[in-house]
């Protein structure tokens, strides 16, 4: 860890160095392009792979130890299961097993399933987190307890680093629904079928060894496959590799919040009258209750006019399943699966696309779907009164969030955020967030129970809603409303000790999180 740091372009300390490595300082938007090609991991050659393509083997311990398990390496795993993965901590069981110490994880996000890892960051078995902290890892992170410095990236900023060279995956570990045993493998079907699998893409493209982990195999060929067998190096067969039941994200149920239920019909009003809401747009929303509400009045209009959204980007989830199936929207271009539904019809309609980071996300890319999308729908810890945003830190600061796409997400035409205006008496617009995961440049909206506020870089949008009946605001203004009626919060207190950093889509570092001083 570096004692050396230095401002970025919004004005925040970040390290120079982080675990060693040699960090770029966030330069703004678009403004860092690397010149390098991408990163490639060693040629492989079939006459070190079976010829009848039998890749198996007895267990998960063979396949690690046949892939060279030891000290330091970086392990990656996915996370399609969610809170139902049953595969990452059986990996660090082993570890801890063969004397393993000091390894890297690189999962595309943590949950709460595998807090029990905390055990092994202590003895030393993982040295650090680079990937989402959530719950109780981000409470340990925050607390200045992990050995490394953890670092955040978005979904898409995780493609990036691994495609770039920036996290060199030793062994990656991709449970999967269905498989063959030449390595083929998908997620939309089979006993535990969680959708898709392209979190695991990169991983399967980029790193040395490459473990497929099966409840289900298949004659070859498995089909349709979303990870293809030539990149993959063993396959192993358990009883079961998640509970697919906790894949569900957020309530996955319309609010039933008297603020919440506003909040989405303001929201829906605002995109009605500035004329988003048309004849083949394109939008995404989340999976919380404000969003699938808000998806309901998007269906509501579409219907009552004779329209339909030409793509949707998902998380998929059964409301956006039925606007689907109803005609509503032509395609679910989808990058997370959210409940059960969202497998089905993954399964069953030709219009719903399982798509991973690179196509939807990646900025180092000839162009993503980010861009493209009319609006977004997402949600904040924190907005401040230059609409940076915060979505990893909580306003005490403590990390309990990880990034997901959110930060790809804000590329798009129009992005809103529907937050309440403070929670348990915690004023959510301020001064200054705690964290910056997004620029403000990027944050077009933001609607609260008390009243809209348009970034004012946006004179299109202020100009179509001058005459609307909707409350518009300036963000000071409801800055002020909430501090009227909480108080002015206190800034949380921090030590001098940075226990991770975030990084920006472009690997760039946009924000530092401090160790809690308790």
């Amino acid at each position: 860890m570096s004692a050396n740091f230095v401002k970025n372009a919004l004005g925040r300390l970040v390290p120079t160095e982080v675990n060693g490595v040699p960090q770029i300082p966030y330069m703004g938007v678009g403004k860092y392009k690397p010149i390098r090609r991408k990163y490639a991991p060693l040629i492989s050659s079939c006459a070190d792979y079976p010829a009848d393509g039998n890749k198996t083997e007895p267990g998960l311990k063979d396949a690690l130890i046949k892939s060279g398990l030891r000290d330091g390496m970086v392990i990656s795993t996915h996370h399609h299961f969610r809170n139902g993965d049953l595969v990452a901590i059986q990996i660090f069981d082993i570890a801890k097993e063969l004397g393993i110490k000091d390894l890297v994880w690189v999962p595309s996000a943590s949950f709460e399933c595998q807090s029990v890892l905390i055990k092994y960051l202590e003895d030393g078995t993982i040295h650090h987190i680079e990937g989402s902290m959530n719950g109780s890892l981000g409470r340990f992170t925050s607390q200045g307890k992990m050995k490394g410095m953890g670092i955040l990236r978005s979904h898409g900023g995780r493609y990036q680093a691994i495609q770039d060279g920036e996290v060199i995956i030793d062994i990656a570990v991709i449970a999967a629904p269905t498989a063959d045993a030449f390595g083929n493998a998908t997620g939309d079907r089979g006993p535990t079928a969680c959708g898709l699998l392209g979190f695991a893409l990169a991983d399967s493209q980029y790193a040395n060894k490459v473990i497929v982990v099966t409840d289900n195999l298949v004659p070859f060929p498995c089909i349709p496959w979303q990870i293809q067998g030539n990149n993959v190096d063993y396959v192993v067969v358990v009883a079961q590799v998640g509970i697919p039941e906790k894949i569900v994200s957020g309530t996955t149920e319309i609010t039933k919040s008297p603020d919440r239920l506003l909040l989405a019909e303001w929201t829906s009003q605002f995109c009605d009258e500035a004329g988003i809401i048309r004849d083949g747009f394109s939008f995404q929303a989340g999976a919380g209750g404000t969003a699938l509400s808000i998806g309901i009045y998007f269906a509501d209009i579409l219907r009552q006019r004779g329209m339909k959204a030409r793509w949707a980007r998902g998380g998929s989830n059964k409301y956006l399943v039925k606007m689907l199936e109803d005609g509503l929207v032509e395609n679910i271009l989808d990058g997370q699966t959210f409940d059960l539904e969202g497998v089905r019809s993954m399964r069953e309609n030709f219009g719903h696309v399982n798509t991973s980071p690179f196509t939807s996300y990646n900025y180092h890319g000839k162009g993503n779907f980010a861009s493209m999308v009319d609006v977004v729908i997402l949600g904040a810890t924190e907005v401040d009164v230059n609409y940076n945003a915060n979505v990893v830190t909580h306003s005490d600061g403590t990390l309990l969030h990880g990034i997901g796409g959110w930060q790809n997400c804000i590329a798009s035409k129009c992005t809103i955020l529907p937050i309440p205006l403070f929670r348990d008496r915690m004023p959510i617009v301020r001064e200054e967030v705690t964290t910056i995961c997004g620029p403000g440049e990027l944050i077009d909206v933001i609607v609260t129970e008390r009243g809209i506020a348009i970034n004012p870089l946006r004179k299109d949008l202020i100009e179509k809603m001058k005459n609307s009946s909707l409350p518009i605001k300036t963000i000071n203004q409801l800055k002020d409303e909430a501090e009227a009626i909480c108080g002015v919060p206190d800034k949380p207190k921090f030590t001098n000790k940075p226990v991770a950093v975030v990084k920006w889509v472009d690997g760039t570092i946009i924000d530092t999180i401090w160790q809690l001083d308790d």
